[in-house]
């Protein structure tokens, strides 16, 4: 079975109220550093079989047509997700911001919880 990966960010002129909560709260949680936050959307789409050319195309189209909506939002990526047991490889830098703030939250998916789990 092989995964795609699809990343949808907001356009950057369109506000986002949630990245500006997480962008107000990192400093008090003693996170310094980071200047802006901008929430995104990721969808996996898996196939049956090695990904092809072909379900990259289909899976660029349903992006476009379906998992995003082109009048707020970008679509930044589609890619082959990697087996787990090997590193994504790395995708080349996008001019957009949008595409340097998705890959700069990837890794939150897989932090640790914070806080007593009771």
């Amino acid at each position: 079975m092989g995964s795609i990966v699809v990343d949808v960010m907001l356009k950057p002129e369109i506000l986002d109220p949630q990245g500006q909560a997480v962008g107000g709260a990192l400093p008090r949680l003693g996170f310094d550093g980071f200047t802006d936050v901008r929430q995104g959307k990721r969808f996996v789409l898996t196939v049956d079989g090695d990904v092809t050319d072909e379900h990259l195309a289909a899976a660029h189209e349903a992006a476009e047509k379906l998992l995003s909506n082109p009048v707020i939002e970008d679509v930044v990526s589609v890619r082959v997700l990697e087996a787990p047991d090997a590193p994504e490889a790395p995708e080349a830098p996008d001019a957009s911001d949008a595409s340097a703030a998705s890959d700069a939250s990837e890794g939150d998916d897989e932090a640790e919880p914070k806080g007593d789990a009771r």
